[in-house]
């Protein structure tokens, strides 16, 4: 994993170099992951299009937030394609800056009680069980468009942690990475909690959400929601790939997602 130094994305990485449990190795400028692109500054742009070979965004956030936040600087770029997935039902307002509170917007219309009645031991892993609930056409379309992009493809949210963590443990899973470093790729967020949930605080889509959960802390991915919620997945489902074949992810999906992330 490379942090990418950028001026208007503080959470942004290349996963490249993330090892496989067979001694290989996720490649370089394969799969980005990142917080929120509004603010990227044209260094940025160079960075990512002409250093990296970014051809293909996915973003994660619901449909509120990007018709709130309007077109990012990259949307201008006619070599990058983007493709919108959310992961969140699509009613009310829903952003993934109030995702740790199960009693928002997010989702008001499932009711608390249903949310947490998934795993309630853990407010994120029952929401990140949520995802595979509510939406799981847009994780496939998601690792379908990262195994099919014709140079790097980057996945996003908002803070880039809970639903680009999701999908890029997922990713990784496929491609062979163990369970520790999928955690510790998803956990490493937290080293820069501060500097994303201070972007966020900056946008008028993300602030109000933010201040009914001031401590930094409480926002913070932790090692132990990711491995419960793997955990999870394999008692409900069998698996992230049994999961995946389950949803129509089949083994021709599974080997060009390997290809693309691998060789």
């Amino acid at each position: 994993m490379q942090w990418l130094e950028l001026e208007g994305a503080v959470n942004a990485r290349d996963l490249g170099g993330t090892p496989t449990e067979d001694g290989g190795e996720i490649s370089g400028r394969r799969l980005l992951r990142s917080d929120n692109l509004q603010g990227l500054t044209p260094a940025d742009i160079k960075v990512l299009v002409d250093d990296l070979g970014l051809t293909t965004v996915v973003d994660l956030r619901g449909t509120p937030e990007v018709t709130r936040e309007g077109p990012g600087p990259l949307t201008a770029v006619e070599a990058v394609r983007h493709h919108h997935f959310s992961v969140l039902p699509e009613a009310g307002d829903a952003t993934d800056a109030a995702a740790d509170d199960p009693g928002d917007a997010l989702y008001a219309n499932r009711g608390r009680e249903k949310v947490l009645a998934r795993f309630p031991d853990n407010v994120m892993t029952s929401l990140y069980l949520g995802y595979l609930e509510d939406r799981p056409e847009s994780i496939v379309a998601a690792l379908r468009t990262i195994a099919s992009a014709p140079g790097a493809a980057l996945v996003h949210c908002a803070a880039g942690k809970d639903r680009t963590g999701v999908v890029t443990a997922f990713a990784l899973t496929v491609a062979g990475v163990g369970r520790d470093e999928v955690i510790a790729d998803y956990a490493v967020s937290g080293e820069r909690i501060g500097r994303i949930l201070a972007r966020l605080r900056g946008s008028a889509t993300y602030a109000a959400d933010l201040d009914k959960r001031p401590d930094d802390d409480d926002h913070r991915p932790k090692a132990e929601t990711m491995r419960l919620f793997l955990d999870q997945v394999d008692q409900r489902y069998g698996g992230v790939r049994a999961w995946l074949a389950a949803n129509g992810f089949g083994e021709s999906d599974a080997e060009a997602l390997r290809d693309k992330l691998l060789r």
